[in-house]
Parts: C-alpha cells; sequence; structure tokens
C-alpha cells in the first residue's frame, strides 16, 4: 500500500514526541506505574538515528545525531525531537531504549503539553518507560527530549524509541531502515510534471518561481526548468550563498564522470560572467554550471531555457537566468549533449532538500507564468500539471509532501517538516491563463553563443 495515498485523507496533525534522555535505574524503581505491566517485546521501535532532529540548531545534528541514534549529548539547551506519524489517535505508551555513561541524569520526555520528568540511572541499554499520553489525532508527531540535569559528561544515549497501546496500532510511518536514512532524513522530493502541446518541437521554455519570505531553508533546490537531459533552478546552499544551478547529464549512464567516454562528455559552448562550469557525478553525471548570486525570498525569479538539435547527432542546450536586482537576462551557460537529437522534452519542477541536518523543516514556493515556444515561434501557456514524489514518498519512509494550486492561481511544492495535510501522487491540477507572455527578444540573448 502506497502510505502517501492513505495518510492524504486523514486529519491534519503533528505529533512532536519530545524525546528527553530519559529512563529509569536497573532496578525499576523510577518506572511509571502506568506502564508497570506493559510489554515492550512487540512495540514499534523508532530508530532514533534516521528520525530525529535538534530543534532549531542545524549544526548539531551532525554532533548529537549519528546512524546509531543519539549521542555526545551534553547540553541542556539542546531539544531533540523525534518524528513518526500514526493511522489512528489513542493512547500511546511511550519507553526510551537508552543508557547513561554513569551517574543520574535527569531528562524531561513529552508529547505536546503533556511533559514527564523522569530519572536515568542504568549503565547498559534498556527499554526506559516514560509514560501514557493521549494521542488526539491521527498524522505526524513528535517526541520531545530536554537534559534537566546530569552527574556525568552527556545526559546519555538513545537507539530507539519504543511506542505500542491503541495509537500505534495499524500504520505507523517512520524511516526504517539504515540504508534509508540518507534520502529519508532529506525528505521527500516533490515534482510538477507539465503536459506539452502535442506533435509540436519545442525551443524553448519559460517559467518563474517565487519562494516566500521564511521558506528559503538552506539545502533547499527550487528547480524551475526541467527537462528529459537536464535541470535549471536556484538552490540555498549556506547563511551566505546561494546559487543558480543548470546541469545537462551525459548520454553515458553512470554516477562517475571519470567513467564517461570522450566522445559522450557534455562539451561546453559558452558561459556566463562569473559562472562556475565543470562535472557532477552521484545522481547521474554529465556538465554542470552555476553563478553564486544572491536571489531573495519575496522576489519572483525567471528562467529561461532553449534546447534544439546541432546536427551531427547533438542537441545544444542553454540557459539564462533573469537577475531581479539588475533587472537583466544573464547567460548561465550553453552545453553540446552527444548522441542525443531532440528539441525539449518532459518538462517538470521539482522542489528537493540536499541537507539532511534541515530535512525537519518545511519549505515551500510558488511555480508560476510556465510558457513554451515551438520551432516555428507560436507561444503556449502550460496551464495543466500532475503532482509527483521521489522513491521516499512513494514507499510510505516520510509523507511530508503536498504540491498542487494555491489559492492565488499559483502552482506550488512544499514538502519537509512533517506536516500532515500532504498530497497524493498523480494529483492533477489546472491553473488559470494569465496571458501574460513574457517579452524575450532571442536574438539579443543568442549573439554571445556560437
Amino acid at each position: 500500500m502506497n502510505l502517501s495515498k492513505v495518510v492524504s485523507g486523514l486529519p491534519a496533525a503533528l505529533l512532536y514526541l519530545a524525546l528527553a534522555c530519559a529512563g529509569c535505574n536497573s532496578s525499576g524503581s523510577h518506572q511509571s506505574e502506568e506502564l508497570a505491566t506493559v510489554s515492550w517485546q512487540n512495540a514499534q521501535r523508532i530508530p532514533a538515528g534516521g528520525n530525529s532532529w535538534v530543534l532549531n540548531n542545524a549544526s548539531a545534528n551532525e554532533v548529537l545525531i549519528s546512524e546509531t541514534g543519539i549521542h555526545n549529548w551534553a547540553a541542556a539547551e539542546d531539544v531533540i525531537r523525534v518524528y513518526f506519524a500514526t493511522e489512528q489517535a489513542g493512547q500511546l505508551d511511550l519507553a526510551l531504549h537508552m543508557k547513561v555513561s554513569s551517574g543520574v541524569s535527569v531528562i524531561k520526555v513529552g508529547i505536546g503539553e503533556d511533559i514527564r520528568e523522569i530519572e536515568v540511572s542504568n549503565d547498559s541499554y534498556q527499554d526506559v518507560p516514560v509514560g501514557s499520553f493521549g494521542i488526539e489525532n491521527a498524522g505526524y508527531h513528535y517526541v520531545e527530549v530536554q537534559g534537566v540535569s546530569k552527574t556525568a559528561e552527556y545526559f546519555g544515549d538513545i537507539t530507539e524509541i519504543a511506542i505500542t497501546g491503541k495509537a500505534s496500532e495499524g500504520k505507523v510511518t517512520y524511516i526504517r531502515e539504515k540504508e534509508n536514512f540518507y534520502f529519508g532524513r532529506r525528505g521527500p522530493s516533490v515534482h510538477l510534471r507539465f503536459p506539452l502541446p502535442e506533435n509540436k518541437d519545442i525551443r524553448y521554455f519559460y517559467s518563474e518561481i517565487t519562494v516566500p519570505e521564511g521558506e528559503d531553508v538552506i539545502g533547499s533546490y527550487f528547480m524551475a526548468n526541467g527537462f528529459g537531459q537536464g535541470y535549471f533552478g536556484i538552490q540555498v546552499n549556506s547563511e551566505e550563498e546561494r546559487r543558480v544551478l543548470f546541469s545537462v547529464w551525459s548520454p553515458y549512464t553512470t554516477d562517475n564522470p571519470d567513467e564517461i567516454p570522450d566522445d559522450y562528455k557534455i562539451g561546453l559552448l559558452a558561459k556566463g560572467e562569473d559562472v562556475h562550469t565543470g562535472e557532477f557525478g552521484n545522481e547521474g553525471s554529465g556538465g554542470q554550471s552555476y553563478l553564486k548570486y544572491n536571489w531573495k525570498a519575496g522576489t519572483t525569479c525567471k528562467f529561461l531555457l532553449k534546447g534544439e538539435p546541432s546536427g551531427n547527432e547533438s542537441t545544444d542546450f542553454t540557459a539564462w537566468f533573469y537577475a531581479p536586482g539588475e533587472q537583466k537576462w544573464k547567460l548561465i551557460a550553453s552545453f553540446r549533449r552527444p548522441h542525443t537529437d531532440t528539441y525539449l522534452t518532459g518538462f517538470y519542477s521539482f522542489l528537493e532538500n540536499f541537507d539532511t541536518k534541515t530535512g525537519d523543516q518545511m519549505r515551500m514556493a510558488k511555480y508560476g507564468n510556465q510558457w513554451v515556444v515551438d520551432k516555428e515561434g507560436n507561444w503556449y501557456e502550460l496551464t495543466n500539471t500532475i503532482f509527483s514524489i521521489d522513491a521516499t514518498g512513494d514507499a510510505g519512509r516520510r509523507t511530508d509532501h503536498a504540491g498542487g494550486l494555491d489559492a492565488s492561481g499559483d502552482f506550488y511544492l512544499k514538502n519537509c517538516g512533517f506536516f500532515s495535510d500532504n498530497v497524493a501522487e498523480g494529483a492533477s491540477f489546472e491553473r488559470p491563463e494569465t496571458g501574460a507572455k513574457p517579452v524575450l527578444d532571442f536574438s539579443a540573448l543568442e549573439a554571445k553563443i556560437p
């Protein structure tokens, strides 16, 4: 069953389980009486390593969260959240699989406003019961833990969150296998796919993106003009750096650019001022270009892509970015792709997070005013789209994915942040026609390209 289709019909809710490195001593004297008869043998076990983030401190994730769980937890101000979604409401019994290195730690553990304080003194891993909580809604939740006091250097180590009770019956969504932690922590990528006019050779693809203020989260790639052989959009790389990125895949299939034969390599025809060009790998391989440019949230960015056969079984792809601050079009790069004879095909946009440290933070953007131009110079406005998700969403590892049509008549994409009002794979949307055809001087833009 595709969980994205299941959760999409559930009430919106967010279950924040506040995981505090809590526990009880080996004698069980601090164990919650209400859980004294609970057996944890058949509990759902949520790996802390794949489902935890430090609240409002992304850099701390690299120190406190590893593949094996929560470790090196020394600062009382660090609040750690572990996320999962339930298919139904009801009682939730909670335990932490954890230990302390020595002495005693006091930890706060809470769900919503229901916060418990527990002592942990066991120096080997045990299921440390916390208590029974009432879960009012199905959907995403979080457990939050925060240290209060400790006698050792660290508050403790947590490897799993164990849950049982009525709320844990049915589907429970979380990242289960270690091999899925990386992409699961990045969160689901989301796409808008645009049907094209039939029987037309498309030479140009124009579109716009507006990232609202506060939605420009580090690690975001807001991709505007995707096509059958590459992609073009804007990124948030750090607090200080943003990029306009344009890449074209090689027709030779490999994740290692060093393996590409010379006659399959992407050739550079031209690049704009201050544009860096080179090769990329890991998710396919090919030619890459980027411009470090401080684009701003709340401002509309414009993108123009050209693709047409260049003869000798090759196709040229060229990208321009409209710099709002300078009010002019900038050439990013022009690439030649060998063993390819095509005009532009397979149009789509996407939103992805490429930084696991920010996979707990929601981000969104508005995608609008999509136009294409065929080789005869005829313009067509693209007003229909189909929403899709990547393998992380399709496998139901995370369901915080959405996209479609917003109240202003623009398409939008949203992901991460563990929201519950998701949109299912394959949903289709149609926006109103605007008639706002962009004014473009193609001859002037192409003057510097061979």
